[in-house]
């Protein structure tokens, strides 16, 4: 079974980066279109960005366009989300997983926590 497991959350000021890094176990993490995902309290989970395995192509939501960056790396099942210019309202829990979009989706891992406060 699918292991995923986020890290690189905080604390950060507005304006400020932070740079998430999503590790994946087992093999069948290249070939798939993988996402990241917030869920900010009282709000459902929203896709961020996704990014398919071959090609690399990108897709992110229109909050984020122009200041997070989406990337991964097949041969260590990885995958990162560089954040710039965060806002207050960034702020929530991230989550890795397939893009939804396209399949179903392994089972959540436990998130990592962003916050964005001066």
């Amino acid at each position: 079974q699918v292991q995923l497991v986020e890290s690189g959350g905080g604390l950060v000021q507005p304006g400020g980066s932070l740079r998430l890094s999503c590790a994946a176990s087992g093999s069948i993490f290249s070939g798939k279109t993988m996402a990241w995902y917030r869920q900010a309290p009282g709000k459902q989970r929203e896709l961020v960005a996704a990014i398919t395995s071959g090609t690399r192509a990108t897709d992110y939501a229109n909050s984020v366009k122009g200041r997070f960056t989406i990337s991964r790396d097949n041969t260590k099942s990885t995958m990162w989300l560089q954040m710039n210019s965060l806002k207050p309202e960034d702020a929530a829990v991230y989550y890795c997983n397939l893009d939804w979009r396209t399949y179903g989706i392994w089972p959540w891992g436990h998130g990592t926590q962003v916050t964005v406060s001066s």
